[in-house]
């Protein structure tokens, strides 16, 4: 979302939050189980689903879901075609039946075409996205299940925990150190903890500090709460309805604005043009007008849109097939321009199986001790789950750790700015132990002693160092270090703790852990740099770790940077130093997001790749967002992309989907653009100089539906091998002049045609319009497969699809002026030496096009070089 528009959403949850009615945030937790007829334990299914089907799914945007009726009916909001339907109402009125009828005809069948083709796409993208669905854990008939986030309904009791995105707006019945990123609401850069009880009745939105909203994430900490509005009654859905939050256009669509505006300069000239001059030569005025009309609908790409939805809906089948969800499909335009990739490295360059290769004391030794504390430490925690924990579990209970002793009396979760987490636990002896796990230097700053033996010793200054070179010495071999520090609670326990209890602990050891390199990752690197894709290890890890698993996986290691030393950046030194830097380390997620923006100022089209709560803000960020099925709710609803399985392999195929689509369309637009070009400047001459129009409006019609119905299938079409192995970004400039050199070519062959029917044949204007409708369709078909690739047509095998449709309409063409009651259009049979005529002039085209096309792309290759 733009600034400009979190701004204007800060500011319209302002006014909410002031008219809301119903202040249930001033309301205690009792009465508002007995207002919504709900308790602790949840609501019972059946009620559940009654309140389902009165308050309607929990989301803002059904309505954004287009039904069958509605789609069609948007076939006939362009302009072009509400022009062609006016134009017919004249007709009408002034009793030309026929041409009226013929009008609407051609007009109903191009709607038609598209409605069915776009239906189509919509319904199988539909079924896609079913696949990755956000769901929340909610108490139902007093136990807790992972529904569909659309289900939860007003009365739903929710367990929330660090991940979770925020389903609909409540209050906090229960909370343990419970934090929410809310700026999408209020515009806070950090997270603010959530707290039980209850606030004002005139409380302004951020003041709220018992309440959650939908669209909001946790941070942080576990909660359990009641849900009180869902879908359009929640902040989000009120100001959703009065603020259109539309994503910032993707690059494609950038191109596809500025190219409408080309055409639309372009029609205006002809249509302007040729209407006067043929009122000035005293022709039919109706007649005039249509035809004028006509030529800009002809030079118009008027399926492009269906053409776009049906390249992109193919993308995203093919996608699926091969482990990529596409969540936003006109993202995958931009999968296919993507030129850098930043990613973390666990998971994507390592195998993702974290295993934890020892438990060490103070002097590196192995401790049953240390293992024992990180096992209650990881047993107890109730936050995100996560590797590293699972990796304590099974090694600890492998080596035979018993823990049941033990009762949990607390826990301080984690979050990224104290990077560790603290459970406080009873034993048989009545005392607690504050167990505290994390990032080494973070756990070592909350200890003044250590673990020497059996004895503990204050810890100085020498003995830090001794421990930040064992660490050193580890991170360099690709080790992940953890620290572990505890300390006994002596009298009167407490039941409550919070981070203000970090302080004076003993440092007790380390956890080593190891991820291994992917066998296969480097090729994948290889196979990436090929494509022109340049990959960047973003990552929390220290900067020896990754440089190992760089150095690992042949990943080339152009500089480093650190988070700290992001922080002296200013944004023109890190514009500079990012295109540079191959490994960012140390870095937290609004640094993440700093370095994804500040490649995209330097003009790349930047992915990243995450799966975790702090990736949320560089996915959103990124002109592709990439997560995978097993990701935080909270990633996978920022990401573009889910994959079902964490692998470069199944990226690279995506990012060849993403180009053969982009591909694919383009040959739809320079196809479809030059060849109507050179046809419409042809009538557009024509029709100056020859004592009659030499297409009718209807003619000119019937031309443009039937070479459109072949381009849908364009989809399905193959690609050059060399179309995948770079990035490819729209390119205005290079559209214009593709239309004006095929176009002149075309149109040199349509006054070839002209003169061949007039001086060689004396046509009638019957003739004449049944000739050349003849040679321009034919044109038109065969010339798709001419000019949707550099090499020479018959060495680049078309799709299946796109050849036998343009086969049989090359048929239909040469036998529509024999088909029987034909002669509404004003078309006539042909005498078969103008016909054979017509079909050497293609062939003549043809060779002439190839030529054309290799002096072209050389050029355009020497003006890039």
């Amino acid at each position: 979302m733009k600034r400009t528009a979190k701004k204007q959403v800060k500011v319209l949850a302002e006014q909410h939050a002031q008219t809301t009615a119903g202040a249930y945030w001033s309301t205690p937790p009792e009465k508002l189980y007995k207002d919504l007829n709900a308790s602790a334990d949840g609501l019972p299914s059946t009620e559940a689903g009654l309140r389902l089907s009165r308050f309607g799914p929990n989301s803002i945007k059904a309505k954004q879901k287009v039904s069958g009726f509605s789609l069609f009916i948007n076939q006939f909001k362009s302009p072009l075609v509400l022009i062609l339907i006016f134009a017919a109402i004249i007709s009408l009125i002034v009793g030309e039946w026929i041409d009226a009828t013929i009008v609407l005809a051609v007009v109903l069948g191009s709607t038609l075409l598209g409605f069915a083709q776009e239906y189509n796409a919509s319904n199988a993208v539909e079924k896609l996205r079913h696949q990755v669905t956000i769901h929340t854990n909610v108490l139902r008939d007093g136990k807790a299940q992972m529904l569909p986030s659309e289900q939860v309904v007003p009365g739903d009791v929710v367990l929330l925990s660090a991940g979770s995105l925020i389903p609909a707006d409540g209050v906090v019945l229960e909370a343990n150190d419970f934090f929410v990123n809310q700026a999408v609401l209020t515009g806070e850069t950090f997270t603010v903890e959530k707290i039980t009880g209850v606030v004002a009745a005139n409380a302004g939105l951020a003041d709220r500090t018992n309440c959650i909203f939908m669209g909001t994430s946790v941070g942080s900490g576990t909660a359990k709460a009641l849900i009180v509005q869902t879908g359009k009654a929640s902040v989000f859905g009120q100001i959703a309805q009065r603020l259109s939050l539309r994503p910032e256009e993707t690059e494609f669509e950038r191109g596809i604005h500025r190219f409408g505006n080309l055409l639309t300069q372009v029609m205006l000239v002809i249509v302007v043009i040729v209407l006067a001059v043929n009122l000035f030569l005293a022709k039919p005025i109706m007649d005039s007008l249509l035809f004028a009309l006509a030529l800009a609908v002809g030079l118009t790409p008027e399926l492009l849109p269906a053409i776009i939805s049906i390249t992109l809906s193919h993308g995203a089948q093919q996608m699926a097939k091969r482990g990529v969800i596409v969540r936003r499909l006109n993202s995958i335009e931009n999968f296919g321009s993507m030129d850098v990739l930043c990613t973390d490295k666990t998971g994507t360059l390592t195998e993702g199986v974290v295993r934890l290769d020892g438990a060490l004391d103070a002097e590196g030794k192995p401790s049953k001790d240390v293992l024992r504390y990180a096992y209650l430490n990881a047993h107890f925690q109730t936050g995100l789950d996560n590797p590293l924990d699972e990796a304590i579990q099974g090694y600890a209970q492998k080596e035979g750790v018993k823990i049941d002793a033990e009762k949990k009396v607390d826990e301080i979760p984690y979050d990224f700015v104290r990077k560790c987490l603290s459970v406080i636990t009873n034993g048989k002896d009545g005392k607690n132990t504050f167990i505290t796990k994390g990032a080494l230097a973070n756990v070592l700053s909350l200890c003044t002693t250590e673990q020497i033996g059996d004895g503990v010793k204050r810890l100085d200054t020498a003995r830090r160092a001794v421990i930040e070179q064992q660490f050193s010495d580890w991170s360099a071999k690709g080790y992940r270090v953890l620290g572990v520090a505890v300390k006994t609670i002596a009298g009167e326990a407490s039941d409550c703790y919070s981070r203000s209890d970090e302080k004076d602990l003993t440092f007790s050891g380390f956890l080593l852990f190891f991820d291994p390199p992917k066998a296969d990752v480097a090729q994948a690197i290889l196979d990436l740099a090929k494509r022109g894709v340049q990959l960047k290890i973003i990552t929390g890890d220290n900067q020896k770790v990754a440089r190992h698993i760089a150095e690992a996986v042949n990943l080339p290691i152009t500089g480093i940077l650190t988070g700290a030393q992001l922080d002296e950046l200013h944004e023109e030194a890190l514009w500079h130093l990012a295109e540079k830097t191959s490994i960012f380390a140390e870095v937290d997620p609004n640094q993440k997001e700093r370095i994804i923006l500040a490649l995209k100022k330097t003009g790349h089209v930047v992915g990243y790749m995450g799966d975790g709560i702090n990736d949320a803000p560089a996915l959103h960020a990124a002109d592709v967002g990439i997560s995978v099925n097993t990701a935080v709710d909270v990633a996978k609803d920022a990401a573009d992309f889910v994959l079902l399985k964490t692998d470069l392999g199944i990226l690279r195929q995506g990012i060849d989907e993403g180009r053969v689509t982009f591909a694919n369309t383009l040959k739809y637009i320079l196809t479809t653009i030059s060849a109507n070009f050179g046809n419409m400047f042809s009538m557009a001459g024509a029709s100056l100089l020859l004592p009659f129009l030499p297409l009718l409006a209807p003619q000119i019609l019937l031309n443009n539906f039937l070479s459109d119905i072949p381009a849908t299938t364009i989809a399905s079409d193959t690609v050059d091998p060399e179309s995948v192995l770079k990035p490819h970004r729209w390119n205005t400039k290079f559209i214009r002049n593709y239309m004006i050199t095929f176009g002149l070519v075309s149109s040199i062959f349509d006054f070839l045609t002209f003169g061949t029917l007039i001086y060689l044949f004396q046509a009638t204007p019957d003739e004449f319009r049944t000739g050349w409708f003849i040679e321009s369709l034919i044109t038109e078909l065969v010339i798709a497969l001419v000019v949707r690739t550099r090499h020479v047509f018959f060495r680049s095998k078309p799709g299946k699809l796109l050849l036998i449709s343009t086969l049989i309409f090359i048929a239909l063409t040469l036998a529509i002026p024999y088909i029987p009651f034909i002669s509404i259009f004003g078309f006539i049979p042909l005498p078969a030496p103008l016909m054979l005529t017509m079909i050497g002039l293609t062939a003549l085209y043809v060779v002439t096009v190839e030529i054309a096309k290799k002096f072209f792309y050389a050029r355009a290759e020497n003006a890039n070089a």
